[in-house]
C-alpha cells in the first residue's frame, strides 16, 4: 500500500529533526541518571543536552515548511 503524497512527506524528517530527537531523548536519560546518582552537574548536562535537542529540533521543522513551500510554489508555476 501506498502514502498519499502528502502523507509521505509528512513523515520525513530531515537529519536536524532526527538529531534534535537523539538530544532530546540522551538529555533526558542523563537527567534520570543524574536524579538516581543525586549528580547535579549530570542532571544539569541533561537539561541543556534537552533544549539543545528541541532547538534542533524546531529548526530542522523550520527548514523543511520551508523546503515544501518551495516545492510547492514550484509545481505552481509549472501547472501555470
Amino acid at each position: 500500500m501506498q502514502l498519499p503524497e502528502a502523507k509521505e512527506k509528512a513523515i520525513m524528517q530531515n537529519r536536524h529533526e532526527v538529531e534534535g530527537k537523539i538530544n532530546q531523548a540522551k538529555g533526558k536519560a542523563k537527567q534520570k541518571v543524574g536524579d538516581l546518582t543525586h549528580d547535579e552537574d549530570l542532571i544539569a548536562e541533561g537539561e541543556a543536552d534537552e533544549v539543545a535537542g528541541k532547538v534542533q529540533d524546531t529548526v530542522g521543522r523550520g527548514a523543511r515548511k520551508v523546503g515544501e513551500a518551495i516545492e510547492n510554489v514550484g509545481k505552481a508555476v509549472k501547472r501555470g
